[in-house]
């Protein structure tokens, strides 16, 4: 039996495939002595006829093989070429002749199903599965399979998605479904390779057991992050680290060089991979290491002793002088009570801080001083104890697309001559204002939403400064925009709506540019303008306010100019005790009542003004006010145009007054204004109506097409007319009742159609070179109605 065996064994066919190791080269002759005589009959006996390999050579293609040939056929370069079997060695003969091809080769290459290789493929690492796809088209098709590379992907780096470093300082995560190219797997393994790993542990294991991990002489492990950091002058380290999950403590991690340390976790890395110290910064970035990269890990501060003094200089993360790093997808944690989570100071100290969540923190969040300056895009800042971002001693970020948000503070606040450019950032919720401009401070926002603010959107006080242009302002607590204590900045492009109280509230020797806004729905006045403060306020849109459009008080002045003020529920302008701003070229529209209110000695000159289409009077003047109104047009008034009252005075002139449903001007109860060179016409009632004790002075003004009477006098009134042109009116030029005076001197009243001077008994007139002419149907409707009609009068008698 046990001949039978061996005889077996002797006559197996023998596996040309396996690896050989490559022999030297030798004659011809020497070749054809080293064939065993067993070999020959093997491949020519009748036996041979029945062996499966010498049946796969029936259909696979010939080989030629010439004599002048001299390198070994089918010599192995692969791992396993030195297991000692010998190479089979081709007869040679003069001539060239056709060999069969090695069948076990072709059949791992043609016709092994892919699911065998793929197993096989399986329990290769990288460099060896690259290898195999250099052999044929097929090798390459399955070694190139997703599957195989994601499993070697997660055994490195343990990320679940695809990590993608297409250039220095540039990490994100995509979804293989969804990328563009078939093996994101695999690319991401080539753009990660060269690296240093920190995996607590796994290092020992690694380098005890080489030929496990035969080809990664390009990656290094270690158990600390210090040690990685120390490791920077091994050959092929190309100074980016992987921080493998865990949490590492008390590190002294100072990055003076530029390194690239990242997070390598599954699922949400940032969240599994925790950096934190208990005594002193966790990171520290020092001159020297410009693009440095930093990202997908959590930092964090956790002294014993949270409210230390000392801890005033220690943070998360400290960036210093003349450093650039990148800190990208972090999560940021501070629970010390002093200091701030992230430090930025220094010249040149200009970091980029993206997609990191700065919340949670017992201080302030992001703190930018001392000239830093740095780019901050699209972090996530919130509930922080103190200011979510602090710009002071001319720091100048640019902060874009940042979402502040339920601070415990303010959300930004810049002091201290700070700067910075705002853009784009979501701003909402915070216990004091969404934005904070205090000291010099010179800020630029743009494009920002400031909202829903536990007191004010934003605050500029104490010769603060900043420019505001194009923002979203709205459902704010307190006003939209505070500005107060000589700050002036600039409010300019921004729609400031649907505030709790008003929308731009400046006081306290308030000044500023408040341009081009769009302010409505606020609960209180749109712009307020109170104790001596002195803004500009031009080419806005204010409208739709629950209270009124600009309330000017408690000697407010300003200039406000060139305004569309419209339906809002009070006045479209209030003027009140002391104040004194200059309204020009407005258009005050539509309000559910007045157009401009002056009353409690409110003064102000209001001039080239289109005020029309109120429910009430377009102008009123009341309490002791004294206003300059020039050259406005006020028309469409559903009560009259101008209503001065209450000891009310003013100075009227030059105006057009027009189409009002009521008198052109209202003058009663001890009012004392006066009135020039205005027109007064097409009133849908009287011209001038005074009455109830009113006075004042009409002089050299055009009354004329008015419904009733040009001028009605009555109940003890007592004004005097001046060299007025009353004509073509519908009803009498001048009516004088109830016991009313008038001194009439140099009029001329003519061509109205109910006589030109109606005069009732018991009434004293003075007259003096009055012209009354032309006037009909005088007699006839003046005894209609009870009153003495004077039709011609060029004489000056005492009535």
């Amino acid at each position: 039996m046990n001949s039978v065996r061996a005889s077996n064994v002797s006559r197996r066919p023998r596996r040309v495939s396996r690896p050989r190791p490559v022999q030297p080269e030798r004659n011809h002759q020497e070749r054809d002595e080293d064939v065993p005589a067993d070999m020959v009959a093997e491949e020519s006996g009748p036996g041979a006829q029945n062996s499966p390999y010498q049946l796969r050579r029936k259909s696979l293609p010939k080989r030629t093989v010439c004599p002048t040939k001299t390198n070994m056929e089918g010599a192995s370069t692969s791992t396993t070429e030195n297991f000692g079997h010998r190479p089979k060695r081709p007869r040679v003969s003069g001539k060239c002749q056709d060999l069969p091809a090695a069948p076990a080769e072709q059949y791992l290459q043609e016709k092994l199903p892919d699911e065998v290789v793929l197993k096989i493929f399986s329990y290769l690492l990288e460099q060896d599965l690259c290898r195999a796809a250099c052999v044929c088209k097929r090798f390459s098709e399955l070694a190139n399979d997703p599957i195989l590379w994601k499993k070697l992907y997660m055994e490195v780096f343990e990320y679940t998605r695809p990590m993608m470093h297409p250039e220095a300082g540039k990490f994100y995560q995509i979804n293989p479904e969804e990328y563009e190219q078939p093996n994101p797997w695999k690319e991401s393994f080539q753009q990660l390779y060269k690296g240093a790993h920190v995996k607590p542990g796994f290092a020992e294991h690694f380098y005890s057991n080489p030929a496990r991990y035969k080809g990664r002489d390009n990656m290094f492990y270690y158990d600390t992050i210090e040690d990685a950091l120390g490791g920077g002058q091994e050959p092929h380290f190309d100074g980016l680290i992987f921080v493998h999950s865990g949490i590492y403590t008390d590190e002294w991690i100072y990055i003076e060089s530029p390194i690239t340390m990242i997070g390598a976790a599954p699922g949400k890395v940032a969240e599994k991979v925790i950096i934190e110290n208990t005594r002193d910064s966790t990171f520290v970035f020092m001159e020297g290491s410009e693009d440095a990269y930093v990202g997908y890990m959590t930092i964090r501060f956790n002294p014993d002793d949270k409210s230390a003094q000392h801890h005033n200089a220690h943070h998360c993360l400290e960036i210093t002088v003349n450093c650039s790093p990148i800190i990208d997808h972090c999560i940021i944690r501070s629970t010390c009570t002093v200091g701030s989570a992230v430090c930025v100071s220094g010249q040149g100290a200009c970091p980029t801080i993206k997609h990191c969540n700065i919340s949670d923190c017992e201080n302030v969040g992001l703190y930018i001083t001392d000239h830093a300056q740095g780019i901050y895009e699209d972090n996530e800042i919130s509930n922080n104890a103190l200011a979510g971002i602090w710009v002071k001693n001319h720091g100048n970020p640019i902060i874009r697309r940042n979402h502040i948000h339920h601070g415990r503070d303010v959300g930004v606040f810049t002091f201290d001559h700070g700067m910075g450019y705002f853009e784009s950032c979501n701003i909402h919720r915070n216990r004091i204002a969404g934005f904070e401009v205090k000291a010099y401070a010179n800020p630029t926002v743009v494009r920002c939403e400031i909202h829903h603010g536990q007191t004010g959107g934003i605050y500029v006080h104490e010769k603060g400064r900043g420019q505001f242009i194009e923002n979203k302002i709205y459902a704010n607590n307190f006003a939209g925009v505070w500005i107060t204590s000589n700050s002036d900045p600039t409010i300019r492009g921004n729609a400031i709506f649907n505030g709790n109280q008003g929308g731009v509230y400046i006081f306290g020797d308030g000044r500023g540019l408040i341009e081009g806004n769009d302010i409505y729905g606020n609960a209180l006045a749109g712009i307020q303008i109170r104790t001596n403060s002195c803004p500009i306020v031009r080419h806005n849109k204010i409208h739709d306010g629950q209270h009124g459009g600009i309330y000017v008080h408690e000697k407010g002045q300003g200039v406000i100019e060139e305004n569309e003020v419209y339906s809002n529920t009070l006045a479209g302008v209030w003027v009140t005790t002391g104040s004194t701003p200059v309204l020009r070229r407005n258009r005050i529209h539509s309000g559910k009542q007045v157009g401009v209110y002056f009353y409690d000695n409110g003064h102000g000159v209001l001039e080239d003004n289109d005020i029309y289409n109120h429910m009430y009077s377009g102008v009123q003047i009341r309490t002791g006010s004294n206003p300059k109104i020039r050259r406005n047009k006020i028309w469409g008034g559903q009560n009259g145009g101008i209503l001065v009252y209450n000891s009310g005075l003013g100075f009227i002139e030059d105006n057009e007054i027009f189409d009002n449903a009521m008198a052109g001007v209202w003058i009663k109860t001890d009012s004392n204004p006066t009135l020039r060179r205005n027109k007064i016409h097409d009133g849908r009632d009287g011209g001038i109506c005074i009455f109830n004790g009113g006075r004042g002075l009409l002089e050299e003004n055009d009354i004329f097409r008015n419904a009733q009477a040009g001028v009605l006098i009555s109940t003890n009134s007592h004004p005097v007319l001046r060299k007025n042109r009353i004509f073509d009116g519908f009803a009498a030029g001048i009516e004088i009742t109830n016991h009313a005076t008038a001194t009439l001197e140099g009029n001329q009243i003519f061509n109205n159609r109910f006589g030109g001077l109606f005069l009732a008994s018991g009434v004293n007139v003075t007259m003096k070179d009055n012209k009354i002419m032309n006037n009909q149907d005088a007699i006839e409707k003046a005894v209609s109605r009870g009153v003495t009609p004077v039709t011609q009068q060029t004489a000056t008698p005492s009535v």
